[in-house]
């Protein structure tokens, strides 16, 4: 039976924390919520839920994954599969099935759950977020060949690839960094259509202007940085 652990960066996120949780199918061994210096009931939710309880007070979604990650490999038992999940409950965590089913099935390195229009709750995804998906993956498709259509948060990636990749976005680069590196190191991928809803709580980057356009910069970046490396 295959190591499935979850990662699942959180910041105040106490009125779904526990429900996300709760969702997540039972073959997966752990499910590891890290708390991005939350100011709320976030980590008791988590704990009563069952989850182990990380913090990480340097706040951005990269340095909570990585805190995760730095978790994971200071354990005995190593896991075969890695699955990332928001905490705000605009996922479907039983999905998860879904999303590892490549990888267990068809040896797949990497899956992102994608959020079709079909299967998006109206008001789910701002304009922006839809624009700054389009865009990043149109550019991924230009530059790369690659075949994304989203830069969904809900993910899966083979334990030993997703080291390989030695991820260093610290914030909202973290998406997009590890699909231009699983491109890089031609990893093998493929996106699985997901149901999608609106969120529990306000978002801590689609929410605001300044968010979205520190979000939007960064992804940026990480396309024409490696667009022009070798």
């Amino acid at each position: 039976m295959p190591i499935i652990k979850v990662i699942i960066p959180a910041y105040n996120e106490e009125d779904s924390i526990a429900k996300v949780i709760q969702d997540i199918p039972t073959i997966v061994q752990e499910v590891i919520v890290v708390s991005n210096n939350s100011t709320d009931q976030t980590e008791h939710h988590a704990k009563q839920a069952g989850a182990t309880v990380l913090i990480e007070s340097q706040k951005g979604y990269g340095y909570a994954c990585l805190k995760g990650m730095d978790y994971i490999t200071n354990q005995k038992q190593k896991p075969d599969i890695i699955v990332f999940l928001d905490g705000d409950y605009s996922d479907y965590p039983e999905e998860l099935t879904k999303i590892v089913a490549p990888i267990l099935e068809h040896d797949i390195d990497f899956v992102i759950g994608a959020r079709t229009k079909k299967l998006r709750e109206s008001g789910s995804m701002t304009p922006q977020q839809i624009f700054g998906n389009w865009l990043a993956t149109s550019l991924m498709k230009l530059f790369f060949g690659a075949k994304f259509t989203d830069l969904g948060p809900f993910r899966a990636i083979k334990y030993n690839k997703l080291l390989a990749l030695n991820m260093v976005d610290k914030t909202y680069g973290w998406t997009v960094e590890m699909q231009l590196k699983a491109l890089k190191q031609k990893l093998s991928y493929t996106e699985v259509p997901v149901n999608y809803r609106n969120r529990i709580g306000v978002s801590k980057v689609s929410g605001t202007v300044k968010g979205s356009i520190f979000a939007g910069i960064k992804i940026l970046s990480w396309i024409f940085k490696y667009s022009f490396k070798k």
